[in-house]
């Protein structure tokens, strides 16, 4: 682990950085809570192998906004350099928000990850480095400690190198669970997966009935007893309006307004039954769209792209 505090050390860091392919990225926040947050620290492993932390760069870039420009013109805008983050959106509002190219985010692989496949309580880098990865006794204690002050303290410094490793290896991970998600259909077998369906077909029915019935009971018990929120659940209210008006009426004003309104209208199948013959005489526009319904032959309908 190298940390670097010189603008000209951590510039010449840079420059090799940009040569990479892939970089795994963390970054720490000096003010988080204040209207002036300042980016402290980025950390940056470009070699996802690596658990030992020796190709991790700790750049201290605290009151450095050159060294910052310079880290996101070369390896922020650089589209051949994958940039790996855990929940992205937070660190890219430092390091070139909507102009960073080719970011990927852990937080939202996992999410895309059916939770069958990874079932888990959150999607915390904590929780998916312990779960995924076999790390114990994770500390994110220092994840809100004071990263304005100076010097940073040993255990600030560990727990930012560590991110990155944890980071690495969750990548690293999540896309070998991705390959079991993102399956050619063209290669799907589907003797295994209709048999794989009809195991799981009647646990499925019975479980959904009774997660359809508890909540109904559970939200009806809140009412009854004027409870709006419990440890698990949270009840509330809200008014729906629908306004209406005859579309008679409507053409009428339209037109004593001298308004020109110009939009084409869904013709509901009623819409379509009053106008009976009629409706020939109108320049009409009409959509086709294929729509695919999967249907178990023991059972009902059970899915469609619609």
């Amino acid at each position: 682990m190298s940390y670097l505090t010189s603008a000209s050390e951590i510039s010449s860091i840079i420059k090799k950085l940009a040569d990479s392919s892939t970089l795994w990225i963390d970054t720490e926040v000096a003010d988080y809570n204040t209207r002036s947050p300042k980016l402290s620290l980025i950390q940056v492993l470009d070699d996802p192998t690596d658990l030992k932390g020796d190709r991790i760069y700790i750049l201290d870039v605290l009151d450095q906004p050159e060294v910052i420009s310079e880290f996101i013109d070369k390896i922020m805008l650089n589209p051949g350099i994958e940039k790996v983050f855990h929940n992205a959106k937070f660190d890219v509002k430092f390091l070139g928000k909507n102009k960073a190219k080719n970011i990927t985010c852990t937080l939202e692989m996992a999410k895309s990850i059916p939770y069958y496949i990874l079932p888990l309580p959150n999607y915390q880098l904590k929780t998916l480095a312990t779960e995924l990865c076999g790390f114990i006794n994770i500390d994110k204690g220092e994840q809100t400690s004071d990263w304005g002050q100076r010097p940073l303290s040993y255990d600030q410094i560990e727990y930012a190198y560590l991110d990155c490793i944890y980071l690495a290896q969750v990548h690293q991970k999540l896309l070998s669970l991705g390959d079991k998600v993102n399956i050619d259909p063209a290669k799907e077998d589907l003797i295994k997966l209709s048999a794989r369906y009809k195991e799981i077909e009647e646990i499925w029915r019975s479980l959904d009935s009774e997660v359809q019935d508890l909540k109904e009971r559970i939200k009806s018990a809140m009412q009854a007893q004027d409870i709006t929120e419990t440890p698990d659940f949270k009840i509330s209210s809200y008014n729906r309006s629908t306004t209406k008006v005859a579309f008679s009426e409507l053409a009428r004003f339209i037109e004593s307004e001298g308004m020109e309104f110009d939009f084409p209208i869904t013709l509901t199948q009623k819409l379509q039954k009053d106008l009976g013959g009629n409706i020939e005489k109108l320049p009409l526009e009409i959509e086709e769209n294929i729509t695919w319904r999967l249907t178990s032959k023991t059972g009902e309908s059970e899915d469609s792209n619609e």
